[in-house]
């Protein structure tokens, strides 16, 4: 009878090689793609932290502009503002439901006719509401512009002038507010001194940054499979 000569190296497991490596392959893209994650949110966070102390531009010289406009610190007058109508904006704010009160802001020089103010954020338990009469006394906004967000499938449908989503368009059209601009602005400076509940909230004081724990987890579980294939081979050939 024969028997298998002591020492032949076993034939390369063909399967599960394979799935080795295309499983490799998509971790270690994974773990470069949060690496290129990193990179993009350390410049956001550099941009975020210098347009804090930057001077604010008038918004008409911001907004001729195509690029630089989100983040960017502006001053806009806004006729009426401090009485003007508003739609609704869910928000949540320090674990506090609420909502941000929306505004246009006519604009009579640049390239659109208005621009959306957030005025700021009123919690749930605050009953007080701005009061809303056509006025044309200024109101001068200090804050910063923001891209809006697009509702998906989850996003509740806006109901009683309530939105879940910053929907410019949306927003406009219910507003009645003439070429408005693509962006938002958040105000930083109060539209309503009197009323304290009314808090503005430009930017968000904190923006997680969590891609290089995200990078060293893929390439961690890409260095373990690699690891557990090694091991696999070793046995296969002391069998």
């Amino acid at each position: 009878m024969m028997t298998k000569t002591s020492g032949t190296p076993s034939r390369l497991p063909i399967g599960l090689t394979v799935v080795t490596a295309i499983s490799l392959a998509i971790l270690v893209a994974l773990g470069t793609w949060q690496l290129q994650r990193l990179a993009w949110k350390r410049e956001l966070l550099a941009h975020v932290a210098a347009l804090q102390s930057a001077p604010a531009r008038p918004i008409d010289q911001v907004l001729t502009t195509d690029a630089g406009l989100d983040f960017a610190r502006v001053t806009a007058v806004c006729p009426g503002l401090a009485t003007a109508p508003y739609v609704k904006l869910y928000s949540l704010v320090d674990g506090r439901i609420g909502v941000r009160l929306i505004s246009a802001c006519p604009l009579t020089t640049g390239p659109y006719g208005s621009v959306l103010v957030d005025r700021g954020f009123l919690a749930e338990t605050v009953t007080e509401r701005p009061s809303q009469s056509v006025s044309t006394v200024p109101t001068l906004v200090t804050g910063v512009l923001r891209q809006p967000d697009k509702a998906n499938f989850v996003t509740p449908v806006p109901q009683n002038d309530q939105y879940y989503s910053r929907d410019v368009a949306a927003m406009a059209n219910a507003l009645k507010a003439e070429r408005p601009a693509p962006v938002m602005l958040f105000a930083e400076t109060s539209t309503n001194p009197d009323l304290k509940g009314l808090l503005p909230i430009a930017v968000p004081a904190e923006i997680s940054n969590r891609h290089m724990e995200y990078a060293l987890t893929w390439f961690g579980l890409a260095a373990a499979l690699l690891g557990v294939y090694v091991a696999v081979l070793v046995r296969g050939r002391r069998v």
